[in-house]
Protein backbone atom coordinates (compact mmCIF):
# COMPACT_ATOMS: atom_id res chain seq x y z
CA UNK A 1 0.00 0.00 0.00
CA UNK A 2 2.89 2.31 0.79
CA UNK A 3 3.79 2.12 -2.88
CA UNK A 4 0.66 3.21 -4.20
CA UNK A 5 0.45 6.34 -1.49
CA UNK A 6 3.74 7.28 -3.35
CA UNK A 7 2.53 7.63 -6.26
CA UNK A 8 -0.19 9.32 -5.89
CA UNK A 9 2.49 12.07 -3.88
CA UNK A 10 4.30 12.26 -7.13
CA UNK A 11 1.24 12.26 -9.38
CA UNK A 12 0.15 15.03 -7.21
CA UNK A 13 3.63 16.81 -7.20
CA UNK A 14 3.74 16.93 -11.04
CA UNK A 15 0.00 18.13 -11.19
CA UNK A 16 0.71 20.62 -8.61
CA UNK A 17 4.35 21.60 -10.34
CA UNK A 18 2.32 21.66 -14.10
CA UNK A 19 0.36 24.38 -12.09
CA UNK A 20 3.09 26.24 -10.71
CA UNK A 21 4.00 27.02 -14.70
CA UNK A 22 0.32 27.76 -15.61
CA UNK A 23 0.13 30.35 -12.57
CA UNK A 24 2.35 32.37 -14.03
CA UNK A 25 4.67 33.72 -11.08
CA UNK A 26 1.29 33.20 -8.90
CA UNK A 27 -0.15 35.76 -10.84
CA UNK A 28 -3.09 33.36 -11.96
CA UNK A 29 -5.74 32.78 -9.08
CA UNK A 30 -6.73 29.17 -10.32
CA UNK A 31 -3.68 27.93 -11.01
CA UNK A 32 -1.77 29.21 -7.83
CA UNK A 33 -4.73 27.52 -6.02
CA UNK A 34 -4.28 24.16 -7.59
CA UNK A 35 -0.40 24.37 -6.57
CA UNK A 36 -1.47 24.73 -2.97
CA UNK A 37 -3.75 22.14 -3.09
CA UNK A 38 -1.89 19.62 -4.95
CA UNK A 39 1.51 20.43 -2.80
CA UNK A 40 -0.59 19.75 0.13
CA UNK A 41 -2.21 16.11 -1.03
CA UNK A 42 1.17 14.88 -2.16
CA UNK A 43 3.07 16.00 1.24
CA UNK A 44 -0.07 13.72 3.10
CA UNK A 45 0.34 10.85 0.77
CA UNK A 46 4.15 11.30 1.28
CA UNK A 47 3.60 11.22 5.43
CA UNK A 48 1.64 7.80 4.74
CA UNK A 49 4.48 6.42 2.43
CA UNK A 50 7.13 7.63 5.43
CA UNK A 51 4.94 5.30 8.20
CA UNK A 52 6.42 2.25 6.53
CA UNK A 53 9.58 3.71 4.17
CA UNK A 54 12.71 5.23 4.88
CA UNK A 55 12.78 8.98 4.09
CA UNK A 56 15.83 8.88 1.99
CA UNK A 57 14.58 6.53 -0.28
CA UNK A 58 10.90 8.12 -0.40
CA UNK A 59 12.46 11.47 -1.33
CA UNK A 60 14.77 10.14 -3.87
CA UNK A 61 11.72 8.15 -5.67
CA UNK A 62 9.14 11.14 -4.91
CA UNK A 63 11.81 13.66 -6.06
CA UNK A 64 13.50 12.34 -9.09
CA UNK A 65 10.07 10.62 -10.60
CA UNK A 66 8.61 14.55 -10.00
CA UNK A 67 11.63 15.56 -12.27
CA UNK A 68 11.15 12.76 -15.04
CA UNK A 69 7.36 13.36 -14.88
CA UNK A 70 7.45 17.36 -15.49
CA UNK A 71 10.31 17.16 -17.54
CA UNK A 72 8.21 15.39 -20.16
CA UNK A 73 4.87 17.62 -19.17
CA UNK A 74 7.67 20.51 -19.80
CA UNK A 75 7.70 18.98 -23.55
CA UNK A 76 4.54 18.01 -24.32
CA UNK A 77 2.15 21.02 -22.80
CA UNK A 78 4.94 23.94 -22.82
CA UNK A 79 6.98 23.00 -25.85
CA UNK A 80 9.91 22.70 -23.43
CA UNK A 81 12.46 21.09 -25.42
CA UNK A 82 15.68 18.37 -23.56
CA UNK A 83 18.97 18.36 -25.27
CA UNK A 84 21.24 14.72 -25.18
CA UNK A 85 22.76 15.71 -21.67
CA UNK A 86 19.43 16.64 -20.25
CA UNK A 87 17.90 13.24 -21.50
CA UNK A 88 21.11 11.42 -20.22
CA UNK A 89 20.89 12.86 -16.83
CA UNK A 90 17.25 11.86 -16.97
CA UNK A 91 18.24 8.48 -17.90
CA UNK A 92 20.47 8.11 -14.90
CA UNK A 93 17.68 9.38 -12.69
CA UNK A 94 15.18 6.29 -13.88
CA UNK A 95 18.35 3.98 -13.50
CA UNK A 96 19.34 4.76 -9.55
CA UNK A 97 15.45 4.66 -8.69
CA UNK A 98 15.72 1.26 -10.37
CA UNK A 99 18.49 0.40 -8.72
CA UNK A 100 16.67 1.53 -5.31
CA UNK A 101 13.51 -0.51 -6.46
CA UNK A 102 15.29 -3.63 -7.67
CA UNK A 103 17.97 -4.40 -5.39
CA UNK A 104 17.62 -2.27 -2.08
CA UNK A 105 16.73 -4.07 0.87
CA UNK A 106 15.80 -0.63 2.78
CA UNK A 107 12.67 0.62 0.31
CA UNK A 108 10.77 -0.75 3.86
CA UNK A 109 11.35 -0.88 7.66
Amino acid sequence: MHYLWLFIAIIAETIGTTALQASQQFTRLWPSVAVVVFYLVSFYFMALALKVMPVGIVYAIWSGLGIVCIAAIGYLLFDQRLDGPALLGLSFIITGILIIHLFSGTTTH
